[in-house]
């Protein structure tokens, strides 16, 4: 059926957002289990599911985006479109990465800055792409609500995988809600400015700097998690109301609000 608001045919994911969304989850989680139970049987190191799995899914999204023209789309957009004044949404981001990395650092190599720097930006590359660029851009078409909390969730719970790896249940938990606030808080953002690009470099300095940080006794790094976890919640909870006053604002001024959670 053609759309009348756009004279050609709806692709899948308009038709079905969900059923794309599930499809999307599924292919990921396989690709990584398969990856990790090739790890384990061969032994490799704990980077080695996510070298294995990752490594074919970032050649797979640069082909899509490339042949379906999706870059854009999906938020690979010049800064430049990003507001000036909306710069100040991003600062509470610098506050998350300055206490990872009061942490400190493990003795450090050449070589193993080089292989984390590539690394944690093929990991930032595909988790970004595809839960704040492929899935909330779907999901986007039900509702923003939708595509906020639903991407935040996949998100989060992609990263209970790291259980299989030997992780205790309590560090698992941890992530899974350090994951779902911070996926949140990128989600917002994602809304707020539709460009990925500041998402990304996030990531791969907020994955780079923990792997090359210095593990702390358990006590002080409980006291980084939860000091974090604070911060999270309250950039969900700015973030949010930013989305408020501008509808607030435009109602008020008598044009309609783009920025809006519904």
């Amino acid at each position: 059926m053609t759309s009348p608001q756009t004279g050609r045919n709806p692709s899948f994911s308009e038709r079905k957002p969900v059923l794309t969304v599930i499809i999307i989850e599924l292919l990921l989680l396989l690709a990584v289990f398969s990856a990790g139970a090739v790890a384990t049987v061969k032994q490799l190191d704990y980077t080695s599911p996510v070298l294995i799995s990752f490594t074919p899914m970032a050649v797979v999204l640069i082909i899509y985006l490339t042949v379906r023209r999706k870059w854009g789309e999906t938020g690979f957009r010049s800064l430049r479109t990003i507001p000036v004044q909306h710069a100040r949404y991003y600062i509470p981001l610098l506050l998350v990465l300055g206490t990872i990395a009061l942490k400190g650092f493990t003795e450090l190599t050449l070589t193993k800055v080089i292989f984390f720097v590539f690394f944690t930006l093929l990991v930032a590359f595909v988790e970004e792409t595809v839960y704040r660029g492929l899935i909330f851009k779907t999901l986007l078409r039900r509702s923003a609500m939708a595509a906020v909390v639903t991407s935040s969730i996949l998100f989060s719970v992609t990263h209970m995988l790291n259980a299989l790896s030997g992780q205790s249940v309590a560090d698992t938990m941890l992530q899974l809600v350090y994951a779902l606030l911070l996926g949140a808080v990128l989600a917002l953002l994602m809304l707020k400015n539709g460009n990925i690009i500041p998402l990304i470099l996030f990531h791969f300095i907020h994955n780079l700097i923990q792997f090359l940080s210095d593990d702390l006794q358990d006590t002080h790094t409980l006291s980084y998690d939860l000091f974090l976890l604070v911060v999270l919640v309250a950039y969900c909870i700015w973030l949010t109301l930013s989305f408020r006053i501008t509808k607030r604002s435009s109602s008020d001024s008598g044009t309609t609000g783009h920025e809006v959670i519904q």
